[in-house]
């Protein structure tokens, strides 16, 4: 799935849009201005942003400028608005936007606007900002030792230490892909729960969600909140 930047001033359509994109398996961040999606992208590369045009401090277009210029606009931006005229919208495109979506934003429109978003051909690395992480290079697999002439079995090549995964705990493969990642998603939370000693606020520091967000992806999990933080009593 993707990692989706929402870029909106409005507290309530960030909540909708990352909920639902959550829902559909997507990793979502959120920015409150265009301050903090400046921010962020200087950090990472997003697979795709949902921009919202009209932002107190600097607009949309201003931003999508900005990335242009500097070489950062090496994802696919979808630009929102519920005001724009359709200047603005033709503006966005001819700097690089791929998209529009006028609000209010209905379900069907966003998952088809966002499926064809993600869907546009991959940019090359060589356009890609330096400040991405790197990418790792394939793992080498060799081949099984071979018999000699003289019936003698060549020294076996050390294997390389297996990948030490017992944090996830026993989630099964043989399940449907929303089951298992639910699964996943309960062991994630509870380690960070016993971890931060149920502190809601560093959890959802760490996990990078709201807490309003956090609450209710608890709650569906069926994570009790309110559980002792020590065995004791």
């Amino acid at each position: 799935m993707a990692r989706i930047l929402v870029v909106d001033d409005e507290i309530g359509i960030r909540e909708l849009l990352s909920e639902i994109l959550y829902d559909e398996g997507h990793t979502v961040e959120l920015a409150e201005n265009a301050a903090q999606a400046r921010d962020y992208r200087l950090r990472q590369r997003p697979d795709l942003v949902l921009l919202d045009i009209w932002m107190p401090d600097i607009d949309g277009v201003s931003l999508l400028k900005e990335w242009s210029s500097q070489g950062l606009l090496n994802m696919p931006v979808i630009m929102m608005s519920g005001h724009a005229t359709v200047d603005t919208a033709v503006e966005a495109t001819r700097i690089g936007a791929v998209d529009f979506l006028e609000k209010p934003i209905t379900l069907q429109k966003l998952l088809k606007t966002v499926a064809a978003g993600l869907a546009r051909p991959v940019i090359p690395a060589s356009m890609r900002s330096r400040t991405e992480r790197p990418v790792m290079p394939d793992p080498v697999f060799t081949q099984p030792p071979a018999i000699s002439s003289t019936g003698a079995t060549p020294a076996a090549t050390p294997a390389a230490p297996a990948a030490d995964d017992s944090h996830l705990g026993a989630i099964s493969l043989n399940q449907p892909l929303r089951e298992a990642r639910d699964e996943f998603e309960r062991i994630y939370f509870e380690y960070h729960l016993l971890h931060e000693n149920h502190s809601m606020t560093r959890v959802s520091e760490r996990t990078g969600l709201e807490r309003t967000h956090l609450y209710r992806k608890l709650k569906q999990l069926g994570i009790d909140t309110s559980r002792k933080k020590s065995s004791g009593g």
